[in-house]
């Protein structure tokens, strides 16, 4: 378990972070980037969960991701060169899996998609699609990071492209199994 007896240490008042491992990098770094985004796409669960009351099994799913994004934000935070001399937490294909199956129960429960759909119907489900944009920007950070000659686990990768899908099912399901999901009119304005 982790410990935190001071909540500030001043060790990055230079604009500097450490990674796991004690590596400093700059905060601006592509890695410091691609977790900082998993760190704010909790923030956004946290938000979803205040109206998941309805839906204790969906509020058990968005509890155990949001334990994972530590998890997640931990393997992101651990470079895969030189190896750990310990076992990292890394993100496992059991993970990616399970979101796997979650997707496709929720999605055969689903009113079939006949349009795009718009952020918004409950408040569950607006807090749910912007939690997945906030995925999907986590996603193109990591991508980023590697384009620029970060080492990432790939399964860590898998898992977050996984979670946006996951997250669109939920809104979906939020909305009353996609009854009430507000769907996009093209052209409605002109």
């Amino acid at each position: 378990m982790v410990r935190l007896n001071r909540i500030y240490t001043r060790t990055g008042d230079d604009g500097q972070t450490g990674l796991v491992g004690g590596a400093r990098v700059s905060k601006a770094d592509p890695r410091v980037e691609a977790y900082g985004a998993v760190d704010e796409l909790n923030a956004t669960l946290g938000l979803a969960r205040l109206h998941t009351a309805a839906d204790p099994e969906l509020d058990a799913m968005l509890g155990r991701i949001q334990n994972e994004l530590f998890d997640l934000g931990a393997d992101l935070a651990t470079p895969l060169e030189p190896a750990p001399e310990w076992t990292p937490l890394r993100i496992v294909a059991g993970q990616v899996a399970r979101l796997e199956a979650e997707i496709d129960a929720m999605n055969a429960r689903l009113a079939p998609l006949d349009s795009f759909i718009l952020p918004g119907g409950s408040a569950l489900a607006a807090h749910l699609h912007l939690a997945r944009t906030v995925a999907r920007r986590a996603e193109r950070d990591s991508v980023r990071a590697q384009g620029a000659g970060v080492a990432f686990n790939p399964e860590a990768l898998r898992y977050l492209n996984r979670l946006s899908d996951h997250l669109f099912c939920a809104g979906r399901r939020a909305n009353d199994d996609g009854a009430h999901d507000v769907k996009w009119v093209p052209g409605a304005t002109r």
